[in-house]
């Protein structure tokens, strides 16, 4: 199983930026799929971005398109979401997830096996 492990959360006025990472260790990273889900207090975790591993594919979900961008280092075996132009309602603890496979259904977080321990971003108004 592969250990994710996420990084590059913090505090950041409304409409900063910040760049979230994800290293994965254990064995080469050779999953088909790398997600970013969020968790919001008091709410459901809910897909971010999610890109294809092998050929760099991605989907974002509508709230954040436009304004995150999802990609990876395969050399280096991490996974990146860029964020810019932040919202306070962007405000959530940030996970990475690998999944085996990339498929239409890459937004469910049940497509995933392994989990990073997670990253907060909080974003002031």
């Amino acid at each position: 199983q592969v250990q994710l492990v996420e990084s590059g959360g913090g505090l950041v006025q409304a409409g900063g930026s910040l760049r979230l990472s994800c290293a994965a260790s254990g064995r080469t990273f050779s999953g088909a799929a790398m997600g970013w889900f969020r968790q919001a207090p008091g709410k459901e975790r809910e897909f971010v971005a999610t890109i294809a591993w092998g050929g760099g594919s991605t989907y974002l979900a509508r709230s954040v398109k436009g304004r995150f961008t999802i990609f990876r280092d395969k050399a280096e075996n991490t996974g990146y979401l860029q964020m810019t132009n932040l919202k306070p309602e962007d405000t959530a603890v940030y996970y990475c997830a690998a999944s085996r496979r990339f498929t239409d259904s890459s937004w469910r977080d049940d497509e995933y096996e392994s989990w990073g321990q997670g990253t907060q971003v909080t974003v002031s108004s």
